[in-house]
């Protein structure tokens, strides 16, 4: 296992991260404790020293299937990350009664790595005004969170003004050969590293669309010296940026766990050749060649005045047809689109006119309607 410092910390973490939530589950919904266990201390015993849950991952049940596989000396030995459920917070003792309750899921008496989970600039405004500063700070100062982080979901801007607004040890954002411009993306990655911030990267093979042995993606590969799968790939891609502290990787199986450890011992920072990045241009390409939509995500058509959040369903739109998984690109589009579905649109067409792709939105509104929603 690599390491790599956190500047404003005084650990050296694992590249790899145990990301808790797609533990293994039984066929009634539940975590398979026992696995989820087994794999976790395998992580450990392999060299991973940091885990991250978080309050509703698994529909609450993470935190404590964490807590217990921590169990019998195995959290000594690790640094142990969870998150404050930002969107349930009303009032500043709310944040107080949920880091408590946390500290008693995960069977600790502290958090090493707190973040406060999902900030969007809309919400962090929100949680200024009821004293999340303060509360950071008392949390630090009487030892239940040892360092304070943010996790992202957001634009560029937004972003800059949070790493700005407090004294943070790091943030985690999401990060892949894929998603270079997607929220905070690269420009994000380089601003934070600038200001000191460690960088936890999430969904760095994309919920698992780049780990797919799609044919042709594996004639791209196999034109490589070097044989390694699509994820091994695609985790040495983010490793590569030396702003990176440790990449999370949601692992739900033991063979995952084994493959991760494996990827981690060649994840050095630049380490991959031009013949290695042109393999990636190459794969991108292939992928953005199936889009539907040439949505760049700029938002010049947003606020819409009917709600419809256009750039996130054309995200989700063209995810299916990228990646040929429309299972999955129908889940992310009832997450990220949340109440801005396509049938929201009344083609009142105010949009196009602001579209510099010139796009015809209301029509292909439709189209994503009847994809997700018919």
């Amino acid at each position: 296992m690599l390491y790599r410092k956190m500047k404003k910390s005084d650990r050296d973490l694992s590249i790899l991260g145990f990301g808790c939530m797609r533990l293994p589950v039984l066929e009634n919904g539940h975590v398979d404790e026992p696995e989820a266990t087994r794999m976790i201390r395998h992580a450990i015993d392999g060299g991973v020293n940091y885990v991250d849950t978080a309050y509703p991952y698994h529909s609450g049940e993470s935190e404590p299937v964490v807590g217990r596989a921590l169990l019998d000396g195995y959290r000594e030995r690790v640094n142990l990350a969870t998150k404050l459920p930002s969107w349930l917070i009303e009032k500043r003792e709310d944040m107080d009664k949920y880091l408590d309750e946390q500290l008693g899921k995960l069977k600790t008496d502290h958090i090493d790595f707190y973040l406060v989970h999902a900030l969007t600039g809309e919400s962090w405004e929100k949680l200024e005004s009821l004293g999340i500063r303060d509360f950071l700070d008392d949390a630090i100062a009487d030892g239940r969170i040892t360092y304070a982080g943010f996790s992202f979901h957001d634009e560029l801007k937004p972003f800059k003004r949070i790493v700005d607004a407090y004294a943070w040890t790091f943030c985690q954002i999401q990060y892949n050969y894929m998603d270079e411009r997607y929220q905070a993306g690269t420009a994000g990655l380089r601003y934070a590293a600038g200001k000191g911030l460690g960088i936890v990267i999430m969904e760095p093979l994309r919920g698992g669309l780049l780990a797919k042995q799609a044919p042709a993606v594996m004639d791209i590969w196999a034109k490589s010296p070097e044989k390694s799968s699509p994820a091994e790939w695609g985790l040495r891609w983010v490793w590569d940026h030396p702003e990176v502290t440790v990449v999370l990787s949601g692992m739900s199986s033991m063979m995952q766990v084994e493959e991760n450890l494996r990827s981690a011992e060649k994840g050095m920072q630049g380490s991959l050749g031009k013949a290695d990045l042109a393999h990636f241009n190459k794969i991108k390409r292939l992928f953005r060649s199936r889009m539907k939509v040439p949505c760049t995500g700029c938002g010049y058509c947003q606020p819409c005045p009917n709600g419809v959040d256009i750039p996130e369903c054309f995200s989700s739109y063209n995810t299916a047809f990228m990646y040929e998984d429309k299972a999955h690109a129908k889940a992310l589009y009832g997450f990220r689109a949340g109440e801005g579905k396509a049938s929201r649109c009344v083609e009142c067409h105010e949009c196009e006119s602001l579209c510099p792709q010139c796009i015809p939105i209301p029509e292909k509104l439709k189209e994503v309607k009847a994809l997700f929603e018919d």
